[in-house]
């Protein structure tokens, strides 16, 4: 499956990372940021078994904000 319009952030947090598409509320984690990104993905083929990747959001522009 081709998830290369997602739009995927990683940040780590404490000794892991985290990978977390902002198309669809799906994250995964890993050790490493490779780990962790390797794992999303497999998280979202299992995700859209049942999903039409059609009726997914499309990210225009994302940014880091500060509340």
């Amino acid at each position: 499956m081709d998830f290369s319009k997602f739009t995927n952030v990683v940040f780590k947090e404490g000794d892991t990372y985290v990978a977390q598409s902002l198309n669809v509320d799906i994250s995964s984690f890993g050790t490493t940021k490779n780990e962790a990104l390797v794992n999303l993905r497999e998280a979202l083929e299992l995700y859209f078994e049942d999903v039409d990747i059609a009726d997914t959001p499309t990210i225009i522009e994302a940014e880091l904000a500060a509340v």
